[in-house]
């Protein structure tokens, strides 16, 4: 006869009594799998988090209280949870899961690895060191109604790695500066005003991008050129009868010759003529670039005494009020004109009470930061012929959050537990990946598990020998670029150290401070890398070596510094007449991401999944 202690068997609620469980974030699915894993009967469990606790964590991470905030959620989780069940051993730390001190002994002392992160660089890291460590590892991940869980295990299921995933997403620089044909677009360029908050494509400098170096409120940038950027082909004009063309060189608001930043200052951050500048006189600037506009409709440019009247005398009729939550309504052009000065005034307070040369840093929770890059945003969209968008719209794009669902959080925990007693039993064979759909399938269910896949034999990470091809211009590409660009950002390497395989073991970049960085501003062609050429990539703390194939082309597409060879592009290639010359891809993936595991028959499901480039909790 079975011997039950409450729902478990006897031999399984001994082994969560006695196994260590290491529990990777504490936030949206962190918590309510720390509440999950005391009341089913693990005792022994250690949390790490990064981060703090932030009044919006506070609708959906319910370990949480608003006394709490600012404080570590590591520690306030492991502090709640006790209180479910005092007699539990759990250690909390407020670190980051890629320190070196969490090496492959650190989770080799585990049992079992339970992921709940946010994001692609600790995930990857966390895969790998549980390959490394040779211990089952539980991923998961949600996006507004959408879940999924899935079991890693080294040598018996897909490692998190072995399917591609999409890139995160990055604009061209000429199309935020110049041709934003999207609100994304307008959005990116609001945050760069305010200050670096994006990542973009491109580093061509195109006129208008330039004339923003200096950005308001955040740290200045030292290229304070401002004249336009022939080198665009796009934009090619003639200089001469653009500068005869524009009306704006002597009026307030022009910036010619020195930056924004400096100018705002010059001004005492007047909010009507920053405005005048940023939405009048650069556009009109813009429109002297004949080329763009042939083919695209033409910007319109905004001026504050004329939207001024017309928004007073439209003021004097019965307007009804608006109806909905604040947040959600969408400003007309003259509200938005209000909302940015305003705002400005309310920045160029925090400013002055900072003292001199403070800088602000933007935050998608200050909501004077987040009225300005709302008013900015929609003004720019409305020059560029969009339709504008609430201030709800804008922070979750500006902020890339997709709306978090606490019930999302607690069927994906509660699934997790359920893989990880399977685990525990000795049945991995039973372990699936679990896909948490919106809306029932045919079948009439929600939750639709998967039967896992084996392993990749073409995966870079846990194939037996892990190989690449990368396509490159060894005269262009530099060491640090090599380094920062494909080692870390593409392949989620943390410390390498390269060595090229030229029989005299020339080592390339060093993961010892100072010991190579004389390289880093050498081109690959400087060490005789060129086609063909090997390079050997080894990361101590991941207990990982990957080997490199140089493949030496002069033919990238603009703004692609290397492709991936036999990945999808992050930007659509042009059309090509012979499909299979399309196998070949830049440093990206396209915008549709596949799941961890086969989807087979789950399509709807597949931005559902802990691949995405983006899972709030």
């Amino acid at each position: 006869m079975v011997q039950l202690v409450g729902s478990l068997r006897k031999e399984l609620a001994d082994s969560l009594y006695t196994c260590k469980v290491l529990v990777v974030g504490a936030g949206g699915i962190g918590c309510e799998l720390l509440k999950n894993l005391v009341l089913t009967g693990f005792k022994n469990i250690e949390v790490i988090d990064l981060d703090t606790i932030d009044v919006s964590n506070l609708n959906r991470q319910f370990l949480f209280q608003k006394k709490h905030v600012g404080k570590s959620k590591a520690q306030v989780a492991k502090e709640s949870v006790l209180q479910f069940c005092p007699s539990a051993n759990i250690t909390a730390y407020h670190d980051s899961i890629m320190n070196p001190d969490y090496n492959v002994e650190f989770f080799r002392k585990f049992m079992l690895v339970m992921n709940a992160l946010d994001n692609r660089a600790a995930r990857n890291h966390v895969n790998r060191m549980c390959l490394a460590a040779d211990v089952p590892l539980i991923e998961s991940g949600t996006a507004g109604y959408l879940g999924q869980v899935t079991v890693i295990k080294k040598g018996l299921t897909e490692c998190y790695e072995c399917q591609p995933k999409p890139a995160q997403k990055t604009f061209p620089g000429c199309t935020i500066r110049n041709t934003p044909s999207e609100p994304i677009h307008c959005i990116v360029w609001a945050k760069y005003l305010f200050n670096p908050a994006a990542p973009l494509q491109s580093e061509c400098c195109c006129f208008l991008w330039k004339m923003l170096s200096g950005q308001l409120f955040g740290e200045e940038d030292a290229d304070q050129e401002v004249s336009p950027d022939t080198a665009d082909p796009e934009a090619a004009w003639n200089p001469e009868e653009a500068t005869a063309r524009a009306s704006a060189s002597e009026k307030d608001g022009d910036v010619k010759r020195v930056s924004t930043k400096e100018w705002a200052r010059s001004t005492g951050y007047d909010p009507i003529k920053l405005f005048n500048k940023l939405f009048k006189d650069d556009i009109m600037y813009l429109l002297t670039m004949d080329k763009l506009w042939k083919k695209r409709k033409a910007p319109t440019p905004l001026d504050w005494t004329q939207l001024e009247n017309k928004g007073e005398n439209e003021g004097k009729g019965n307007e009804s009020p608006a109806s909905g939550l604040k947040d959600q309504q969408v400003l007309g052009v003259w509200g938005c004109c209000q909302l940015f000065k305003h705002s400005v005034e309310t920045l160029r307070s925090e400013l002055r009470e900072k003292g001199d040369n403070a800088e602000l840093v933007w935050d998608k929770d200050d909501p004077a930061a987040m009225d300005f890059v709302t008013s900015a945003a929609n003004l720019r969209m409305h020059i560029f012929s969009m339709n504008m968008k609430s201030r709800f719209d804008v922070k979750s794009m500006a902020g890339n959050i997709i709306p978090a669902i606490a019930t999302t959080n607690a069927v994906i925990a509660g699934l997790i537990v359920l893989e990880g007693l399977k685990i525990l039993s000795g049945e991995l064979e039973s372990c699936r990946t679990i896909f948490l759909n919106k809306c029932p399938n045919v079948r009439k269910k929600l939750l639709v598990p998967c039967v896992l896949d084996p392993p990749s034999k073409n995966c870079y990470v846990c194939a037996s020998k892990p190989e690449v091809t990368v396509k490159l211009n060894v005269q262009k590409t530099t060491v640090l670029s090599l380094q920062d660009r494909i080692l870390k950002e593409r392949f989620g390497m943390v410390a390498p150290d390269v060595q090229i395989e030229d029989g005299k073991g020339t080592i390339l970049i060093s993961s010892e401070e100072g010991e190579t960085e004389a390289n880093n501003s050498k081109y690959l062609s400087d060490f005789g890398i060129r086609n063909g050429s090997r390079l050997q990539s080894d990361d101590f703390l991941q207990d990982y070596t990957l080997l490199i194939n140089v493949l030496h082309t002069e033919e990238l597409e603009r703004d692609v510094e290397f492709e991936v060879v036999g990945e999808a592009p992050d930007k659509a290639p042009p059309p090509q007449s012979n499909p299979e010359e399309v196998n070949s891809i830049t440093n990206g993936n396209k915008d549709s991401a596949q799941p961890s595991t086969s989807s087979k028959g789950q399509p709807q499901t597949r931005h559902a999944n802990p691949n995405s480039p983006v899972r709030p909790n």
